[in-house]
């Protein structure tokens, strides 16, 4: 892997996005990551990538370019499985958590048994 000069990569991605979107980046750093116009952080190689993104994608081609990022983005991801519905009965008709327990105590042949105070 080799060794990205990071003045040199800000350089030119600054350049690249002068080019591309008419105006100077507002690239912040904080603790290796970079943040261009309060975006999305992204490392140094990402900025690298997207340097190269952009030089390829140069005036009113731009938004062309990202709209089909984002169309490929979109293409990637699978669709969620509908959730379940878990139906709650607020009845009052079933067992509580102490009788249900007693029961299958019962029923199973085990040294288990309910604890001090649940003999009712």
């Amino acid at each position: 892997m080799s060794k990205l000069d990071k003045d040199q990569v800000l350089a030119d991605y600054s350049a690249a996005y002068l080019k591309a979107h008419g105006k100077q980046p507002n690239i912040e750093a904080k603790g290796g990551w970079y943040s261009v116009d309060g975006g999305k952080n992204m490392r140094l190689a990402q900025l690298a990538e997207a340097t190269a993104e952009l030089a390829g994608a140069t005036g009113s081609s731009a938004a062309p370019a990202k709209a089909k990022a984002s169309a490929k983005k979109a293409a990637a991801k699978p669709a969620a499985a509908p959730k379940k519905a878990v139906k709650v009965s607020k009845s009052g008709g079933g067992l509580s958590a102490k009788e249900l327990w007693k029961q299958r105590l019962e029923q199973d042949q085990t040294l288990s048994r309910l604890p001090r105070g649940y003999d009712e």
